[in-house]
């Protein structure tokens, strides 16, 4: 149970009780500060507490954003401060001052709420203060001024503005003006009904993989039923984030879901129209893999970029304030946003060709417009890095680092180098990455290629022997992706086996979720995967090495075996270790509010 505290009585009329009760608080009242202090110290230290100033005026949902986000240790509006059980000293020590300072007496004009903000704010607690646009949220200071709040809240309609705001302001179009305009009334109904955003997120995972499955069945019907689903699961997508926004109903566990239940959905949705496809006769599996691998790495160009940039010092660029400007052209900002195929867009697009064409067919359109797209963002992204002046900071090497998933080999062999000059990283990865994909191509099952997969140890140890602070080091994670999802995806093909490109698959799903753990885990400031995991499952170098010698020591029956074999090894540990991680107390809420793809 959360307490609120109500530093005096409420004015005649005021809904402030009634307000601070629907939000399920218990309230009391104190008659000053030094009360309102003890009632402070009364509440235990594991329950949320809220002083709010009795003389509050304003909307039901400025206190909902205000008082029960439970992201945040400290919020505040005008009015109104709480702390979560995180926060309690710092809002304690806040109090103590203020009622020092005040000498006891009552407060009858200045806000003791406010008062307390300011102090905290001085202290540098890190106050969280929502946007509440056209909320109103006010502490009048005399009769005509309570009148004319009141009247300010009467002209808007709250519960319009609560529906607008649990919508993303940066959606792609599909989404936007396909999707939300109806998802965000299921959203409310949702929480009408007392339904979480976790529950949604299940729903919207069990409709994917019927998709999958009607996909699976190789049949126009089934693959009419496959598209339609697959439409309706991406409604459910948008209504768990907007229920979760729409509610404030934000946890660890579902910040878990909802970073990685969207690849676990397209993913289990290529397999399942490389399946359908095998059913009629037509081999996809090299279509679906690349399509997976290609996707995957433009998130972590998309990451690796953001990482490397978000704290940067200087951070400006002659085409970052090009794009600036181009903001300000309405339609731009659509066609800019359309052009990287976004999830919308994506699986919009997915599900119409389900539905009309072949899995073939459907692959080949994924991957020419999603390859336009990663060119188009990784080319401006190039562009940004060369033309800014900015320094990297050593969370943002820690970051790239980590996001690098380098094992023992690489780790161990870069002991043994010299610094790398500032600049050589990405060069480095880049030439490994050919350097062994190229081999597996040309090659295949071959001593050859495992000399080239321990030349790709070498560089990609070169490659991470220096900070990577370097203007263009963020693509040093790409490569290395590329690069091991491309060997196995190369060698699997080159087997010639049924099975094997379906054991490839698992493999690089198994991997792909592995670094989108990381991906999360940094994003919440839990820092990367334990060291012993990614020992455990031998870093990116290790695993394209590993692959390397079973393809050239194994016959084609036997690799495949041995692909299938590592792919659960390597998906029961880090499905493990991700559960054990996002389901306990200390994991972060993590929630995706603006990436699109």
């Amino acid at each position: 149970m959360s307490t609120a505290i109500l530093t005096g009585q409420p004015v005649p009329g005021s809904s402030i009780e009634g307000d601070l009760r629907s939000l399920g608080f218990d309230v009391r009242t104190a008659s000053d500060a030094a009360e309102t202090e003890t009632l402070l110290a009364q509440v235990p230290g594991d329950q949320r507490v809220a002083v709010v100033d009795a003389g509050f005026v304003g909307h039901l949902h400025a206190l909902r954003l205000g008082l029960t986000d439970p992201r945040f240790p400290l919020a505040a509006i005008p009015g109104a401060v709480t702390a979560q059980p995180a926060g309690r000293q710092a809002l304690t020590r806040a109090m103590a001052r203020e009622n020092s300072a005040g000498g006891g007496t009552a407060l009858v004009v200045d806000s003791l709420a406010d008062r307390i903000v300011t102090a905290l704010d001085a202290d540098d607690a890190g106050v969280h203060h929502p946007e509440l646009g056209s909320l109103v949220a006010v502490v009048p200071a005399d009769p005509q001024a309570r009148n004319e709040a009141r009247q300010s809240v009467a002209a808007v309609d709250d519960e319009a503005v609560r529906l607008k705001s649990a919508v993303k302001s940066r959606d792609g179009f599909f989404t936007t003006y396909c999707i939300s305009p109806y998802s965000r009334y299921i959203a409310r109904w949702c929480a009408r009904r007392g339904l979480t955003p976790n529950q949604v997120t299940t729903a919207s995972l069990i409709t994917a993989l019927i998709a999958a499955s009607c996909a699976a069945t190789g049949t126009r019907a089934g693959f009419v039923a496959a598209g339609l689903l697959l439409i309706f699961s991406f409604v459910l997508d948008c209504t768990d984030g907007q229920l979760a926004r729409y509610s404030l109903q934000y946890s660890t566990l579902g910040a878990w879901l909802d970073a990685t239940f969207d690849r676990a959905k397209e993913y289990a949705y290529y397999a399942g129209l490389a399946l359908g496809a095998a059913r009629g006769g037509d081999d996809v599996w090299a279509l679906a893999l690349g399509a997976m691998i290609l996707q995957t790495c433009r998130h972590v160009v998309d990451f690796s970029f953001n990482e490397a940039n978000h704290d940067a010092t200087a951070n400006t660029s002659p085409t970052a304030a090009l794009s600036d400007k181009l903001d300000s052209v309405g339609w731009t900002v659509w066609v800019r946003r359309m052009i990287v195929l976004p999830i919308g867009e994506r699986w919009a697009m997915i599900a119409v060709l389900t539905a009309l064409t072949t899995p073939r067919i459907t692959f080949y359109a994924l991957l020419i417009g999603c390859a336009f797209a990663a060119t188009y963002t990784t080319a401006g992204r190039v562009l940004r890095s060369l033309t800014r002046k900015a320094k990297r900071t050593d969370r943002a090497a820690q970051a790239l680092a980590d996001l690098t998933d380098s094992g023992p080999l690489a780790e161990g062999v870069a002991r043994f180098l010299p610094g790398a000059a500032r600049g050589t990283a990405p060069f480095s990865a880049a030439a490994g990455a050919v350097a062994v994909v190229l081999a597996a191509w040309a090659w295949g099952s071959s001593w050859y290629v495992v000399l080239l997969a321990g030349l790709y140890v070498l560089l990609s140890a070169e490659a991470v022997a220096r900070p990577l602070k370097g203007a263009l080091d963020w693509l040093v994670p790409p490569f290395f992706r590329a690069a091991e999802y491309c060997t196995v995806l190369v060698l699997a093909a080159k087997a010639d086996v049924n099975g094997a490109l379906p054991a490839a698959f698992g493999l690089v799903a198994a991997v792909a979720y592995h670094h989108y753990d990381t991906v999360y885990r940094i994003r919440g400031n839990a820092g990367a995967s334990p060291a012993w995991l990614v020992r455990a499952i031998g870093g990116h170098e290790g695993r394209t090495l590993l692959v390397a010698v079973l393809a050239a020591v194994l016959t084609a029956s036997q690799f495949k075996v041995a692909l299938t074999a590592l792919a659960v090894a390597v998906a029961l540990v880090v499905l493990v270790e991700s559960i054990r991680f996002w389901v306990s107390s200390g994991a972060p809420a993590v929630h995706d509010e603006g990436e699109p793809a």
